[in-house]
């Protein structure tokens, strides 16, 4: 049986949080669906947070996968980070061991983490004497520059020629993702690797009971860190105008749940200053599994605005618990619901107002979308494994 390695660098970096990223997930499930696929004859190793790359002793990395999957199922109750002198016991067992010349055929690393330390990269591979496939998530930081924090972009392009140098081969979580990394690579004069395009599987939403709001107002919901490309500004624009111009009884409530993230004056002057949003805005910046599956299933839609994405979870998210959408048109959205959502484009404020009034009524709108959704499939783990797995089982045959 092919040998595989599990680079799960991320997952050890994160050992003091109690919340998981999306990335964070992303190499949950690989774990697990590696584990599943090549059972003793998959490893884990990682880039220790002292800078030591090596093997994880299988024992006590199966032991951390669980303690991680306890602490994210409790993590409503829990802000912040875990002490130092908490996560020390984990730290010291997480410690990597030496790793075989020649042990391995094929190292994957799902993450983002030192891929712009080319040398980290290549020092690891000569360690295991493997080839190796990585995933993107999306070239965004590189294509919309403006959307990343300053710095971004370059740090992007440093891990993008990585990948272009070091790669036999390349999941992509979208088809628009993987066009992206294409282009740019080609851009640089050389050959892309072969790229999979796999959609990332759909969470499972807790079976939670709606929030119980009946006597309020209606409410859309926003799922997404607070940072420009999502586009929170259109949606505050509207609420504020509908609070200038509505009864408010017609208005409907806005919650945005997301953490903070950067070079968001004006949004987070809005949220924080505005009187005319106070009544019919609600910012939740940090959400628990349990709390957010009451949200999705108690709203009337998800709205996702984005300028540009590399995927599009929440679309998949909301649908799968029976909650219509307006999203952006773009690729990556369209990827993702298929002809279920309403599609707006994103600078398009008259057209997002009337979809979200008629969603807020459950108008003929809505219930055309509540029709379309039976049609939509969510996108799934073991898919998503079936094609990585072929795409690790032919860069092993090279």
């Amino acid at each position: 049986m092919t040998r595989v390695v599990l680079d799960i660098s991320r997952l050890i970096s994160r050992v003091r949080h109690f919340t998981p990223s999306g990335v964070d997930r992303v190499e949950m499930a690989y774990a697990r669906g590696l584990l599943e696929a090549y059972g003793d004859a998959l490893a884990f190793s990682a880039v220790h947070p002292s800078g030591i790359y090596g093997r994880i002793a299988r024992p006590a990395a199966l032991a951390y996968l669980d303690e991680l999957d306890r602490r994210w199922a409790n993590s409503e109750s829990r802000k912040g980070k875990r002490s130092l002198a908490d996560a020390a016991p984990w730290i010291s067992r997480l410690l990597p061991r030496n790793a075989g010349v020649g042990s391995a055929d094929v190292l994957v690393q799902v993450s983002p983490h030192h891929l712009h330390h080319p040398d980290k990269v290549r020092r690891k591979l000569g360690r295991e004497q493997a080839r190796f496939v990585c995933m993107v998530h999306d070239l965004i930081p590189i294509e919309f520059p403006e959307y990343a924090r300053p710095g971004g972009a370059a740090l992007h392009e440093r891990r993008m020629a990585t990948v272009a140098e070091l790669a036999d081969a390349v999941i992509v979580n979208s088809a628009a993702t993987g066009a992206s990394l294409a282009r740019w690579i080609e851009g640089r004069g050389l050959l892309p690797p072969p790229i999979a395009a796999a959609l990332l599987g759909t969470q499972a939403i807790p079976e939670a009971a709606p929030r119980d709001d009946r006597q309020a107002r209606p409410y859309l919901l926003c799922l997404g860190t607070i940072e420009p490309r999502k586009n929170h500004l259109l949606l505050l624009h509207l609420w504020r105008s509908m609070a200038e111009r509505l009864p408010a009884a017609e208005i409907p409530r806005l919650v945005v749940i997301g953490r903070r993230g950067w070079e968001n004056e004006q949004v987070l002057d809005l949220l924080d200053r505005c009187p005319a949003l106070k009544p019919f805005v609600e910012e939740v910046n940090s959400c628990g599994d349990g709390d957010l599956a009451r949200w999705l299933r108690g709203a009337n839609a998800l709205v996702m605005p984005s300028f540009t994405e590399g995927f599009g979870m929440p679309i998949a998210e909301a649908l799968s618990v029976g909650t219509p959408v307006i999203a952006s048109d773009i690729a990556a959205h369209r990827e993702v619901g298929g002809d279920a959502p309403d599609y707006r484009d994103p600078l398009d404020g008259p057209g997002w107002r009337d979809a979200i009034l008629d969603h807020a009524q459950r108008g003929p709108m809505h219930r055309a979308q509540m029709t379309r959704m039976k049609d939509w499939h969510a996108p799934d783990w073991p898919a998503h494994m079936q094609i990585a797995v072929q795409l690790i089982e032919n860069c092993a045959r090279k």
